[in-house]
């Protein structure tokens, strides 16, 4: 087992971040936007960015900044105030966060998410096209829930799950859970002074759910709610810590791999979590089958498969659903989401990426199935 130093260390030089930040942390515990604290850690994040890392940001505290708006001192508890609450903080959250990388000349882009769109295949591929595209430009997605319009999320959700399926749409690296707590403890300290911080430990390890407690009045979530957000995260090999976001230079010291907070470890390998995905969580809805250029790209190569290598395309499928592919001795090479309806691949079967749109009249994407949501080996 790679031991915590090296472990720290490597998770402190991995490329790509999710960073959530709680609402007791943005809010200054519900009285209003903590500006100071979103100024330290995007400051925080221009430095991260400059050394090369790609950062998603998970930001809670819309409710509490709606109310604080509205001057009700207590979070309110009907779905219809919740709403209104989460659309008027929502515009000072993102408008908080917009000046603060303002001001490092760094580009913010808001994105509000629902589980709904993590969990249907379609929305899923859009969100994780639009997040990869951010990425890429050098620009920082600031996500939070879509509050406004979200049913159960506002009784059930909370943005430490939602941070936990983000880092599967983005195959982050590392998860950073940004709290008022040092991590998880042994026991609640409140109860019992011998308490003791839990530095590292499997992401599976049993005996943290009987350290894991609740959340306070503006948040809805506590380390219960961390912890299973850091399992959902384990489902593409993604390591947590959860830190004290009140700590000088916390991010700054993750990235260095010095010891802060828990660090919950994902024993998965990366390939080992997709194939899992991919081959067991999804069902084929149907199949492509491709020419011997085509498979030589994805099985030797690692490409993309691209619709000039597609000889034919079978069954009735929607965009991102599973597909199997198929050689042309009806071999199963792989499985992958697909970019394109079955309706919309009849059409541009054999044709290169760049006259999609003139069959079309739209690209969704150049690749039919992109290699990140491609799987080609185990299979058969």
């Amino acid at each position: 087992m790679e031991s915590e130093y090296s472990l720290r260390q490597r998770l402190g030089d991995s490329r790509r971040w999710v960073i959530k930040v709680g609402s007791a942390l943005s809010t200054n515990d519900g009285v209003g936007l903590n500006h100071s604290a979103i100024e330290t850690w995007s400051r925080q994040i221009v430095s991260l960015m400059s050394s090369g890392h790609q950062i998603v940001l998970v930001t809670s505290g819309s409710v509490a900044e709606g109310a604080i708006r509205l001057g009700w001192k207590e979070r309110p508890h009907s779905l219809p105030q919740l709403q209104a609450a989460a659309a008027i903080g929502q515009m000072g959250l993102v408008r908080g966060w917009d000046l603060a990388f303002e001001k490092s000349a760094l580009q913010a882009a808001q994105v509000l998410l629902t589980h709904d769109d993590l969990s249907d295949r379609t929305r899923y591929l859009n969100a994780r096209s639009t997040l990869s595209t951010l990425l890429e430009l050098g620009v920082v997605p600031v996500i939070n829930e879509n509050d406004t319009v979200a049913t159960a999320e506002l009784n059930l959700g909370d943005n430490d799950t939602l941070a936990g399926l983000v880092s599967n749409l983005v195959e982050a690296d590392l998860m950073v859970i940004l709290t008022d707590q040092s991590g998880i403890m042994t026991a609640d300290p409140r109860l019992k002074s011998d308490a003791k911080l839990v530095e590292y430990a499997s992401v599976d390890d049993p005996d943290l759910d009987s350290s894991a407690g609740s959340g306070g009045a503006w948040g809805r979530g506590g380390m219960r709610t961390k912890l299973r957000a850091a399992r959902l995260a384990a489902r593409s090999a993604t390591s947590t810590i959860i830190a004290d976001g009140r700590v000088d230079d916390v991010l700054l010291s993750i990235g260095k791999g010095i010891g802060i907070g828990t660090l919950l470890h994902s024993e998965q390998e990366k390939v080992t979590a997709r194939k899992q995905w991919l081959a067991g969580s999804l069902r084929p809805s149907g199949s492509l089958v491709l020419d011997e250029g085509a498979c030589k790209a994805l099985v030797k190569q690692g490409k993309s498969l691209l619709g000039v290598g597609v000889v034919e395309a079978n069954g009735h499928f929607s965009r991102g659903d599973l597909v199997q592919l198929f050689d042309l001795n009806g071999f199963e090479i792989g499985r992958g989401l697909v970019n394109y309806t079955s309706a919309e691949c009849q059409k541009i079967i054999g044709v290169p990426s760049n006259g999609i749109e003139e069959r079309l009249g739209f690209v969704h994407e150049p690749e039919l199935v992109h290699r990140d949501n491609l799987l080609v080996e185990g299979l058969s």
